[in-house]
């Protein structure tokens, strides 16, 4: 069967450009410029990629109402991260917790849903999510590290995914922390499948779950010095021997800066 072209003829299948995704929009929050495909600028480039320029651009709080995933952004109807925004907060003031000193800000972009978390309360925010019968976000599948080094004073961040099989919901809760103390709590205690989630995170960031029962590297050798997912960890890297032969680190490889 052949395969279908674009009608305005770019060769491309049709349908193939609503696979790729949106830009974001020229708002929210600028936290720096990246050039080449990793921003490391310490080593040569070696990936091919060294001319490549973007902006480093966090999205914005989110106003009312927040509408649901099937909507777009900026929706002008209550949705379902309305309904999932209000349950928390009613549930955050029954539990003597102030919502706007626990929920910093409330983003929805690509019709995703983002509640950046004051990094003391994450636990108690995560018991009421698991727990409330109107939330009940059961299951958490992990914790993602990111490194912002232009982000100062919360340069590290932990990105965690909420599912509730209940609701058949999901939701994402952010944390930041300062490279000068990156101490998150533990959420073990409330997921404990996030036990190894943490300790890579820890591996490759540098995060410190505190409270954790066994914080440990799981990947890199116990001794192994910097945190390899930073972005001002050397791209170079170390030589490796392979088969008898020394193969040099990649930035004493080719160059194509």
């Amino acid at each position: 069967m052949s395969e279908q072209k674009n009608p305005e003829g770019s060769g491309e299948p049709a349908g193939q450009e609503e696979a790729v995704p949106a830009q974001r929009e020229d708002t929210g929050e600028v936290i720096g410029t990246r050039r080449g495909m990793f921003g490391a600028d310490n080593g040569g480039d070696t990936t091919g990629y060294g001319g490549l320029v973007r902006t480093v651009r966090l999205p914005g709080a989110s106003s009312r109402p927040y509408g649901g995933p099937d909507g777009s952004e900026g929706s002008d109807s209550y949705g379902e991260f309305d309904e999932i925004a209000d349950e928390l907060e009613g549930a955050l003031d029954e539990a003597g917790l102030v919502p706007e000193n626990v929920i910093e800000k409330t983003v929805v972009d690509r019709a995703e849903l983002t509640f950046h978390i004051e990094r003391g309360a994450l636990p108690a925010v995560a018991r009421i999510l698991r727990d409330d019968p109107a939330l009940r976000f059961e299951l958490c599948t992990g914790v993602s590290g990111v490194h912002f080094p232009g982000d100062t004073g919360r340069e590290l961040h932990a990105v965690y995914h909420l599912r509730s099989i209940t609701h058949n919901r999901l939701l994402r809760l952010e944390v930041s922390a300062p490279d000068a103390d990156p101490h998150l709590p533990s959420l073990v205690d409330v997921y404990p499948t996030n036990d190894w989630h943490e300790r890579e995170t820890y591996d490759f960031f540098g995060i410190v779950f505190d409270g954790h029962p066994a914080l440990t590297r799981i990947m890199m050798p116990d001794d192994w010095q910097g945190f390899p997912q930073r972005k001002d960890y050397p791209l170079g890297g170390i030589p490796v021997e392979y088969k008898g032969a020394q193969i040099p680190a990649p930035d004493q490889r080719r160059s194509y800066s």
